[in-house]
C-alpha cells in the first residue's frame, strides 16, 4: 500500500519539521493561555537531525556488538559463553534506560553520550535474540551442502549463514531501531538536544503544545524507519528477486 511507503512518512516528516509555525493557529487553539506555543529554543530540523545521529550512532554500536557476539557464541570455540551473552543482552532491556542515564552521567557528562550508552544497552536484546535464531535455525542439510563444497568456516559463516539469517536478523535491528527513536527522548532529561527536548520543556512549564509537537515528530520518525526496513525486509524475503 502506498501510505506505508517511507517516502510518504518523511515527506510529511520533513513538512512538519520545517512548517511548524504553520499551525501556530492549531496549537493556539490548545493552548489558548499561553504566550508561546510553538517550542522556541531550537529548530526543529536541527533537533530531528540530532535525534537521528543519537539514534544512529547507538544501533550501529548495537548491530556491531549484538550480531558480533551472537556469531560469536554460535562457533564451536564460544559455545559455552552463549549462556552468559543471551543473559547480558536480557538485563540490559531489563535495565531501565532512566537508571541508565543516572548512571551514566557522573563518567560521561551531561549530553548526548549518556543516552548513546542507554540506547545501546537497551537495543542489544532483539539483535542478539534474533541473530541467534537466525543462525541456530538453519537447516542442517544446508550446512552439510556448504561443507561438502568444500568451503571454509568463514565462507560458510559470510556466504551461507549471514545471508540466509538475514531476514530474522533485520527483523531485530528494525525492534530495537524502532524503540530506540521513542527512547532517545529521554536524553533531554540529561541535556541532550534532540526530538525529546520539546517534550520535557513542555511538562516542565505545563505547555500540551511543546508536548504534542515532539510527540507527533518523533512517531512520523519511527513510522518512516520502521516502513524502510518492511521494504528491505521484502527485499530479502523468499519471494524477492
Amino acid at each position: 500500500m502506498r501510505w506505508r511507503s517511507p517516502l510518504i512518512w518523511l515527506s510529511l516528516l520533513l513538512l512538519l519539521a520545517a512548517g511548524m509555525a504553520w499551525l501556530e493557529p492549531l496549537f493556539r487553539w490548545l493552548e489558548p493561555g499561553t504566550r508561546q506555543v510553538i517550542y522556541p529554543h531550537a529548530d526543529f530540523l536541527v533537533l530531528l537531525g540530532r535525534h537521528l545521529l543519537v539514534v544512529a550512532v547507538a544501533s550501529l554500536l548495537a548491530v556491531l556488538l549484538g550480531v558480533g557476539a551472537a556469531v560469536l557464541v554460535t562457533r564451536p570455540a564460544g559455545r559455552d559463553f552463549l549462556p552468559l551473552v543471551a543473559q547480558f543482552a536480557s538485563m540490559g532491556q531489563t535495565f531501565p534506560p532512566v537508571a541508565v542515564l543516572a548512571l551514566a552521567v557522573p563518567v560521561l557528562g551531561f549530553g548526548t553520550w549518556p543516552i548513546i550508552v542507554a540506547l545501546l544497552l537497551y537495543g542489544l536484546l532483539p539483535i542478539v535474540r534474533n541473530t541467534l535464531a537466525g543462525l541456530e535455525g538453519l537447516e542442517a542439510g544446508v550446512m552439510e551442502a556448504a561443507r561438502g563444497m568444500g568451503m571454509s568456516a568463514s565462507q560458510r559463516l559470510w556466504q551461507v549463514e549471514l545471508p540466509l539469517a538475514a531476514p530474522v536478523i533485520l527483523a531485530g535491528i528494525r525492534t530495537s531501531v524502532t524503540v530506540n527513536i521513542a527512547t532517545a527522548a529521554l536524553g533531554a532529561t540529561v541535556g541532550a538536544s534532540n526530538l525529546g527536548a520539546p517534550i520535557i520543556s513542555g511538562i516542565v512549564n505545563g505547555n500540551t503544545a511543546y508536548v504534542l509537537q515532539g510527540a507527533v515528530l518523533i512517531g512520523l520518525l519511527a513510522l518512516c524507519v520502521d516502513s524502510a526496513f518492511e521494504r528491505l525486509q521484502r527485499g530479502l524475503g523468499p519471494g524477492a528477486q
